[in-house]
């Protein structure tokens, strides 16, 4: 790994394996089929080991249904908040199922889609999420259908619902209850649905979480309703499998010791700049040490976070920022002109590959 130029990204797939283990144990418990969300984690040269343990992939577009359709090659859910005539002629080769943000959309474009299952998202009214941002039921949220009069006039059009309503819930006691008022107050659609997608958001890989409740929860569910489950795991499949390899390369000092490591939170970690959370770093651990943790692009606020670790920090130390897959290597961008991460995989028996390096022709090719 020293002769890797960093930063880059490296995804271990023993800590991958782990996760799609507890994805396969629920799938066989429970019934309920897994579909990777490709909005979260996309990076194809992983999917010969995901498409062993999952069922399919979910998408927020055409190239992402495209890319599930091309590479990982079993079942795809084409879904959009909005979708263009050119988006729904195109998503029809590649999509099985097709999930409309809307009836006007599901009665202007279903004849462009014969032949696949048509499904439709619901907004219950109810969520789960530490962000506004990030919470599908806010306030005039345009994402799914919360008109149960509206949704009951269409039913004969579709044959399964979307209920994403969830995001980074680790609470099983939440979700129960949120299972339960669904239940409740869609039974009569439910009843005559083939199938219905729980989305994802749910975090059922953490330690400690009770899988086997949560597995006993959407069997009941299915059987009581005679649907197939579906879950859309995206951070639950690919959760602590990555990290972002970084270098230091100045320490300067303003009331605090500041690392400077030649990587951004703008460019490589944007999440934790729109919902202002700190990263985790996974080396070196922590200890006495002091220190704010900081990218090198122009921005005043790039800023990975301030810790206490376990060595000082010097111009070439090494820093492995934890949790880089998700919503990561998907949002990564060329602000500032800085280097794009390297992708690399240590595949299960140890050996790690470089897949993929980008230079400047890919940062002239991504402008014009």
């Amino acid at each position: 790994m020293t002769q890797i130029t960093t930063p880059y990204y490296l995804i271990d797939e023993k800590r991958l394996l782990q996760n799609l283990e507890i994805i396969r144990r629920v799938r066989e418990v429970s019934g309920a089929k897994s579909v990777l969300a490709l909005k979260c984690f996309s990076t194809w040269c992983v999917f010969g080991l995901i498409r062993k343990y999952m069922d399919g992939t979910t998408s927020s577009s055409l190239f992402e249904a495209r890319l599930g359709h091309e590479k990982f090659r079993k079942e795809v859910h084409a879904y959009s908040v909005g979708f263009s005539l050119r988006d729904i002629k195109a998503v029809r080769k590649y999509a099985d199922k097709v999930i409309f943000n809307s009836i006007s959309q599901l009665k202007m474009y279903r004849g462009n889609v014969r032949g696949r299952k048509l499904g439709l998202r619901v907004n219950p009214g109810i969520s789960y999420s530490h962000f506004d941002l990030a919470d599908p039921a806010r306030k005039y949220s345009r994402l799914g259908v919360a008109d149960k009069e509206k949704l009951m006039q269409v039913v004969s059009l579709i044959s399964g619902v979307m209920f994403h309503f969830n995001c980074e819930n680790d609470d099983f006691r939440k979700f129960s209850a949120a299972l339960d008022f669904i239940g409740r107050n869609y039974t009569d659609l439910l009843k005559r649905m083939e199938w219905v997608s729980l989305g994802g958001g749910l975090s059922f890989t953490k330690d400690g979480y009770p899988l086997e409740k949560f597995c006993e929860r959407l069997k009941a569910f299915s059987e009581k309703f005679d649907v197939q489950v579906y879950l859309e795991p995206g951070e639950a499949a690919i959760t602590g499998c990555a990290e972002l390899v970084t270098t230091v390369l100045d320490v300067v000092h303003n009331e605090v010791d500041i690392a400077i490591v030649d990587a951004s939170t703008e460019a490589h970690m944007l999440d934790h700049l729109v919902y202002r959370t700190s990263a985790k770093v996974a080396f070196p651990g922590p200890g006495r040490f002091k220190v704010m943790i900081a990218g090198r692009s122009c921005l005043a606020g790039d800023v990975f976070g301030q810790y206490s670790l376990k060595t000082r920090l010097m111009t070439g130390s090494v820093v492995r920022i934890a949790d880089a897959a998700g919503y990561t290597m998907v949002k990564k961008n060329w602000f500032n002109g800085l280097p794009m991460p390297a992708i690399c995989v240590r595949r299960l028996d140890g050996t790690v590959d470089m897949i993929r390096q980008f230079g400047y022709k890919d940062f002239i090719a991504s402008l014009s």
